[in-house]
């Protein structure tokens, strides 16, 4: 974990900003795989790890907003547990790491703030997606299943959207490091993409990287020659000279801060004439969004602007036709690239995804379009100076998609569904970098970006 004055001072901003209430902070537990005692890795709340640091099961913070206390709830480990799992701190001396002054037994949770709560304090919660906090929140609240989801705290939400949104230099450090172990689990799938190599070979390779550097993936890993399946989980493939293997793959840092990058290269190191031609609008389409990122830029703007590259490189493939601007502005582009163009990163690969894209990509100046395709970008809202974000465009060629549009006759003033019949089998491509908001513009995250010009791609065989 960090230093303890930097969670301190987290903390005293999240409740100058919310002014007054009981702010509740529950952490995760372990989580059963398959029986009570054989658990899931652990993995600590965004939130709770954010403005507590501790990465430890069966904790509980409480704000007192009113009182100006903060309170950690948990208990010390008994020589039971000590036996399975070795000494841990005691709660005092995790608390004291934490720069929190007071402790009580997790016991008395209930109690503390059924106490506040008649006193007429607001409470405030954010949406439990563990249903183990959702439980405990329904003991706490008296709420029932129905109106728990009612009664979430929309201003704790936008207060630590507000905070997490804008990344620190101790942030950055940590983020760097999730990049640099991306960097070496890209690596290995770059050099090791061979005919005849199984994918779950590559995926195993890359997760035992993660795992020997940080805290294991930051996501399940995309590995696949099907690249138009967009989460193409599945690794049974084995690897076909002159196919394309789409790669999306991240990291954990051991402080939980994550990486996501993603590259294709074509199984043997070659590209054919159609897939460099591809390939590189899908480069330049990435190029130009980082090009135009900067402080006070809606990233919405940034996306169209990829879109319009990728449209017009498609139109002089003979893909697409007309105004590639209307076509772009009606989401024509959208059967190539169906979905957005990036997302916010940070403690979470889908930075504080739980608190919903209404609020961490959208605001009260920019909401999310209906639009097939724009509907799917995650981050539309304008940047800042601090924000940590992915740039990922693409091109597919998904055949259900491409027979359900020509049938309907969906955009055809733009779509050359002649063409564009003769590509389904090219399967997908994207290229993702990891990037933050500089006053100026953007900075690459990774101390090198990793290889993606087709000659740098190929060069890796020879």
């Amino acid at each position: 974990m960090f230093e303890g004055h930097i969670y301190s001072q987290r903390r005293q901003r999240l409740m100058n900003q919310m002014g007054s209430g009981l702010l509740l902070l529950p952490g995760n537990v372990d989580a059963p795989r398959n029986y009570f005692s054989n658990t899931y890795a652990f993995r600590q709340d965004s939130h709770f790890l954010y403005f507590v640091g501790l990465d430890q099961p069966d904790l509980w913070v409480v704000m007192d907003v009113d009182a100006g206390e903060v309170v950690l709830f948990g208990d010390d480990w008994t020589m039971d547990d000590i036996i399975w799992t070795g000494p841990v701190p005691s709660l005092s001396e995790r608390a004291y790491r934490s720069n929190i002054d007071s402790v009580r037994p997790l016991s008395a949770l209930n109690t503390y703030v059924s106490s506040r709560i008649k006193r007429g304090q607001a409470l405030h919660f954010l949406p439990p997606y563990r249903m183990e906090n959702r439980m405990r929140l329904l003991e706490l609240t008296g709420l029932s299943h129905h109106q728990l989801d009612a009664c979430v705290s929309v201003p704790f939400i936008k207060a630590v959207v507000n905070l997490r949104s804008i990344k620190g230099p101790e942030e950055i450090e940590a983020l760097q490091e999730a990049s640099a172990i991306g960097y070496e689990m890209h690596m290995a799938v770059l050099k090791g993409a061979h005919p005849g190599v199984r994918e779950q070979d590559l995926a195993g390779r890359i997760e035992g990287i993660a795992w020997s550097k940080g805290s294991g993936v930051s996501f399940a890993s995309i590995l696949s020659q099907k690249g138009e399946v967009l989460h193409g989980h599945d690794h049974s493939g084995v690897l076909e000279k002159g196919k394309l293997l789409l790669c999306d793959a991240g990291a954990e840092s051991n402080l939980h801060y994550a990486s996501d990058f993603t590259r294709t290269i074509p199984v043997g190191g070659r590209f054919n004439t159609v897939q460099r031609a591809l390939y590189q609008l899908v480069l330049d389409a990435n190029n130009r969004a980082f090009e135009c990122i900067r402080p006070g830029v809606l990233y919405r703007d940034v996306h169209l602007e990829a879109c319009l590259v990728l449209a017009e490189g498609l139109k002089s493939m003979g893909l697409m036709k007309g105004d590639m601007q209307a076509a772009v502005q009606s989401g024509a582009h959208a059967l190539f690239m169906v979905h957005g163009l990036g997302h916010m990163m940070g403690l979470d690969v889908h930075d504080m995804e739980d608190l919903g894209e209404a609020y961490v990509g959208y605001d009260d100046e920019i909401q999310r379009s209906a639009q097939f395709g724009l509907r799917s970008l995650r981050l539309g809202r304008r940047l800042q100076t601090g924000f940590v974000l992915t740039i990922e465009p693409g091109l597919y060629f998904i055949p259900d998609l491409i027979r359900k549009w020509k049938a309907e006759q969906i955009h055809s003033d733009f779509i050359c569904y002649g063409e564009v019949e003769r590509f389904i089998g090219t399967g997908g491509i994207r290229l993702e970098d990891d990037v933050w908001v500089g006053e100026t513009g953007a900075i690459r995250l990774g101390q090198n970006r990793l290889p993606i010009r087709p000659d740098e791609i190929e060069a890796l065989y020879r």
